[in-house]
């Protein structure tokens, strides 16, 4: 009877070499990004009590439906993460850190969904959180940095589409406008947004079905039911963004898919993807979900981005392609080996990213091996090499010329160093480590 062969769970994937190098090179460009804003990494469980993320609100129906909860083997109703912020806001009231608290996660995320282009069951997210400050000013911040990181990424046909919740009293007045208006149009509304007449009103504008969007064109913007606090909150947020000369567009739509979003909210959407599911980077301020989470009344704000969809969109511009090349250096040994055990050790030591072919093959084999593995150079031993205690130095792209050198063994390093420029080994490891031994030992 032949066995089964498993394949990835619908709604997942594989991300394998080279591909994999690029989200390694995304994460880099990231962490990098937000870092220099003063965001520390935090990591937290990937289950949690299913009550973090199911909270009595509007609208948390949908993450009900969508979420991955079970009970454990104690008895305890667990949730597999589906978004990112409720965790980092659990951990904020659980440890009590000093505020302002700025974090930054990379993290999978589960929902279980329709499968489509840069939506999965276990997607991939980046985002960041930064918790007690109503400082407009730090919207400004967390949407510069996103912005900046898109930048980082090569993007530049995204369009920052940017509006205002208004407080909770706000968002309430503002509901009861729109449910009495939607009310009197629910014929109009595609069949599975009508529902949400009486249940979440402010779902309906975030419809992305064409009939809801033709017959909610005109509907009541909150925009014109704000406070006077909240129109000056809004008016510095929009104020510090003209400063630092980013462009944005009002989106009076702009509501988000959490209901614990108030004043800012915002998304990047790049104008080369053309699907429902287009946004990239979204977020906005959520000043009532630490409260709502057992913690004192705390402001914060934040974003999340998805790895897939930022990579589609990287595709459809032409921008961050895969790294290169794995490795520099490749070694080549027709002696048995032990000199590639020794070269590599020495090399890596020294911060060259080097490999070697492994079973003894033959040169012919190993020197297809090293044009595979993208490197720039081989280094080649054979007998009368390890004899005169030398390597061949080969070039193995156009790029980097077609001469042969020979260099002497304990030149090798700083021989290196000086080739690879920039991309060799740290001034610091440049001079020779010590060279392994070759000898076998029983």
């Amino acid at each position: 009877m032949a066995r089964a062969r498993f394949q990835a769970p619908k709604g997942t994937q594989d991300i394998l070499p080279p591909e994999s190098a690029r989200w390694e090179a995304l994460l880099t460009a990231y962490a990098t990004v937000v870092e220099r804003a003063g965001y520390g990494l935090l990591q937290s469980p990937l289950f949690e009590d299913v009550g973090v993320f199911q909270r009595e609100s509007e609208g948390a129906d949908a993450v009900r439906k969508e979420m991955y909860d079970f009970e454990d083997k104690g008895g305890r109703r667990i949730a597999l993460r589906p978004e990112g912020t409720a965790s980092v806001v659990r951990a904020f009231v659980q440890h009590q850190p000093t505020a302002p608290w700025k974090v930054w996660y990379a993290t999978p995320a589960f929902r279980y969904e329709n499968v489509q282009a840069g939506r999965y069951r276990q997607h991939h997210q980046v985002g960041l959180e930064a918790l007690g400050s109503a400082d407009p000013d730090l919207d400004v911040e967390v949407i510069a940095v996103g912005w900046e990181f898109l930048r980082a990424l090569g993007l530049t046909q995204v369009e920052l589409q940017l509006n205002t919740m208004g407080t909770t009293d706000d968002r309430v007045r503002y509901v009861e406008v729109l449910r009495a208006w939607l009310a009197e149009r629910r014929g109009d509304l595609a069949p599975e947004d009508q529902d949400k007449v009486d249940v979440h009103p402010m779902r309906v504008l975030d419809s992305k079905r064409t009939a809801t969007r033709r017959a909610t064109a005109d509907a009541p913007a909150i925009a014109d039911h704000l406070s006077p606090e909240s129109q000056t909150h809004f008016d510095r947020v929009r104020s510090g963004l003209d400063a630092l000369d980013i462009t944005y567009a009002l989106s009076p739509r702009l509501v988000r898919g959490f209901d614990y979003y108030t004043h800012t909210t915002f998304e990047l959407v790049p104008s080369t993807v053309d699907n429902a599911q287009a946004t990239i980077l979204g977020g906005g301020r959520y000043d009532g979900l630490v409260a709502e989470l057992g913690g004192p009344p705390t402001p914060g704000i934040g974003f999340g981005a998805g790895i897939e969809r930022l990579l589609i969109a990287c595709d459809a511009e032409g921008v961050f392609d895969p790294p290169g090349s794995r490795v520099d250096v490749f070694v080549v040994d027709v002696t048995g080996g032990a000199e590639a055990r020794a070269i590599t050790a020495q090399l890596r030591l020294a911060g060259v990213r080097c490999d070697r072919a492994f079973d003894q093959k033959a040169m012919r084999a190993q020197m297809k091996a090293a044009d595979r593995s993208g490197a720039a150079y081989a280094v080649i031993v054979g007998e009368q090499e390890q004899a005169d205690g030398v390597v061949a130095l080969r070039p193995l792209r156009t790029e980097f010329g077609a001469d042969q050198e020979v260099v002497a063994r304990d030149d090798l390093v700083r021989h290196l160093a000086k080739t690879l420029g920039p991309a060799g080994p740290p001034a610091a490891l440049a001079a020779d480590p010590p060279i392994p031994s070759t000898e076998e030992t029983s």
